[in-house]
């Protein structure tokens, strides 16, 4: 989905004999098909500059400012239908419940907190991007205490991610999907009606912010299809959503999260990474030129990669479904929508799947920070 800028830490420029260096192999990098293979001290470089290339940001100055806008109390337009809406509610909850003690939040409590969850998420792109090995103590802990768990940093033993892909109807997975401890499901997708091909089961939703925004207008927040004690995790692609993340977290029963900024970064860079070396490798374009051919204000990683990401630092095994397309199948199982958005690079998603299956090591970031990937399975 739209994302309104990208996330990115000041980081050390690369070397300039490094940069030299790259530069004078880069006919061979281009063409990795040639009968010359590179040195591993070229591919090397070769990544270090595809990393530093990932690493820039060229909106992070906008969404800096609207950060800075929403800690002083200026809201965009989008926000007037969100907050008129919990106006309503708020009233009617109040006319429903005269004799009750319901507790209604004041625009003052709703905007102090506002300010407090925006202001620390956005603060934590100033750490190191070791987040991996934190997800159990974010996300797992909060969803076994909601479910009344023991309280441990246990990961869970399996977990399927359910994409949306029609290739998903082109075989009876339902049963398989809902024998994992955890399912974890996208963007609200349709359940009902499939369950022979996804299966019945969710444990947690994984929703982009865009999605939450509609939601918010509505009575209640009810963002549930799934039923209202799931817990739902959000990434956000506009920093004006933490307004509709405030207000509907105060009515939702169950835990509704935020991915961790430095999570969104990760996810950004990797995916990056895949897409400029791809890039180079298909064009015999230096990778230094693939902002010409892509929006990098727009370019984004797909929900579906950032919950499959997810899995492996909560899971020792994941197992992804409905990933992948066909030329008879439609983008979506649940939709009528047969394109693609080209916001992503798909095949450069394929790319790093590849490689978190068959040589993890290859995956930039996370080996240097010492995460260790638990098997993964893709079905088709």
């Amino acid at each position: 989905m739209k994302r309104s800028g990208w996330f990115r830490l000041p980081i050390t420029a690369v070397p300039l004999f490094a940069i030299l260096s790259f530069l004078s192999c880069r006919a061979a990098l281009r063409h990795s098909f040639s009968s010359v293979s590179p040195t591993a001290d070229a591919w090397r470089l070769y990544n270090a500059s595809l990393l530093h290339l990932a690493s820039t940001d060229p909106s992070e100055s906008m969404v800096s400012g609207d950060v800075d806008a929403l800690l002083a109390g200026k809201f965009p337009a989008s926000a007037h239908s969100t907050v008129a809406a919990w106006r309503s509610s708020t009233a009617a909850a109040q006319r429903g419940n005269r004799n009750s003690s319901v507790e209604v939040r004041s625009d003052y409590a709703i905007f102090s907190e506002l300010r407090k969850s925006l202001s620390n998420w956005w603060c934590n792109r100033k750490f190191p991007l070791e987040i991996m090995p934190e997800l159990v103590e974010l996300v797992k802990r909060p969803l076994d205490l909601h479910a009344g768990g023991p309280d441990s940093n246990h990961r869970y033993n399996t977990c399927a991610v359910v994409g949306n892909s029609g290739i998903l109807l082109n075989s009876d997975h339902g049963n398989l999907i809902d024998g994992h401890d955890l399912v974890i499901r996208l963007n609200n997708a349709l359940t009902n009606g499939y369950h022979r091909y996804v299966g019945s089961k969710t444990g947690l939703s994984f929703i982009n912010s865009n999605i939450l925004h509609l939601c918010a207008r509505r009575s209640g927040c009810f963002c549930h299809p799934y039923g209202d004690t799931v817990p739902i995790i959000i990434y956000i692609c506009q920093a004006a959503h933490f307004l509709d993340y405030t207000i509907c977290n105060a009515s939702h029963k169950a835990p509704l999260l935020v991915t961790d900024i430095r999570f969104d970064m990760l996810c950004t860079r990797i995916v990056k990474h895949y897409s400029l070396k791809r890039f180079a490798e298909m064009t015999g374009k230096p990778p230094e030129d693939w902002p010409k051919y892509h929006d990098e204000k727009m370019f984004h990683y797909s929900s579906g990669m950032q919950a499959v990401m997810l899995a492996l630092g909560i899971c020792d095994q994941v197992s992804v479904f409905g990933f992948g397309k066909s030329t008879n199948a439609r983008h979506h199982y649940h939709t009528n929508q047969n394109n693609e958005l080209d916001l992503h690079d798909y095949e450069a998603e394929y790319a790093l799947y590849r490689d978190l299956m068959q040589r993890p090591e290859a995956v930039p970031l996370l080996q240097n920070f010492g995460f260790k990937v638990p098997p993964l399975v893709f079905y088709r």
